[in-house]
């Protein structure tokens, strides 16, 4: 979602369910349909006959295909987990990708309380999203303290300074970056994915359901 903002499109719908997407591409026929069922490109097998324009691979957003664009993503765990997330107070988007920046965008705030969501696998925990919530919560501590600090995030922060040093090799552990690895075309995700601070923006979600790119200054 970062990789497609950072190439210019103009903002993405996260929506559970394919028939939700279909939907939208029904009413709006220039949106752009994106989205993975088991880390798979979503195909007219499971559409009743319309693929979508993209999968779930960051390689894919490429400037030439999103730029302008509004894109309706539908993922087996990520844009559900997003979707619950629409009743709090605020909602950003955070990756290794853009990793500080989304960081001194939190610490800007006076919330009471900071939830970091991982999406997951099916039901299981992601290793990556455990790392990067590691990171996400050492970045914070060095800004707002510990207090109030949960057991939970005491893990990924552990998890993630004792792989911070070699961070690919640390995603390589993962079920999923092991599952791409084993297809080559798409290992480079893994070694994408595992950039920090490459894609200097703040991701969104608004009170429309849009994700969109922060540009009115700090978020208070």
């Amino acid at each position: 979602m970062v990789t497609a903002l950072a190439n210019g499109a103009q903002g993405i719908l996260p929506v559970g369910e394919i028939s939700e997407a279909l939907a939208v591409k029904q009413r709006q026929p220039k949106v752009l349909l994106a989205g993975e069922r088991n880390g798979v490109l979503i195909g007219k097998e499971l559409t009743g006959g319309m693929p979508f324009d993209l999968g779930n691979s960051p390689r894919e957003f490429e400037r030439a295909r999103v730029e302008g664009k509004v894109i309706a993503m539908t993922t087996t765990n990520g844009t559900r987990a997003l979707c619950a997330c629409s009743g709090a107070a605020r909602t950003l988007i955070g990756s290794f990708l853009n990793l500080q920046v989304t960081v001194e965008a939190v610490c800007q705030t006076d919330f009471s309380q900071i939830l970091l969501v991982c999406a997951g696998t099916k039901e299981e925990v992601a290793y990556e999203d455990v790392l990067c919530a590691g990171a996400f919560v050492d970045l914070i501590l060095s800004a707002r303290g510990k207090e109030g600090l949960s057991d939970s995030a005491q893990i990924a922060k552990a998890a993630y300074l004792g792989e911070e040093n070699h961070l690919f090799w640390g995603l390589s552990k993962s079920r999923n970056a092991r599952r791409l690895l084993a297809d080559e075309n798409l290992q480079d995700d893994v070694v994408y994915c595992a950039q920090l601070d490459v894609l200097p923006l703040v991701a969104e979600l608004e009170a429309d359901g849009m994700i969109r790119e922060l540009k009115n200054g700090p978020v208070i």
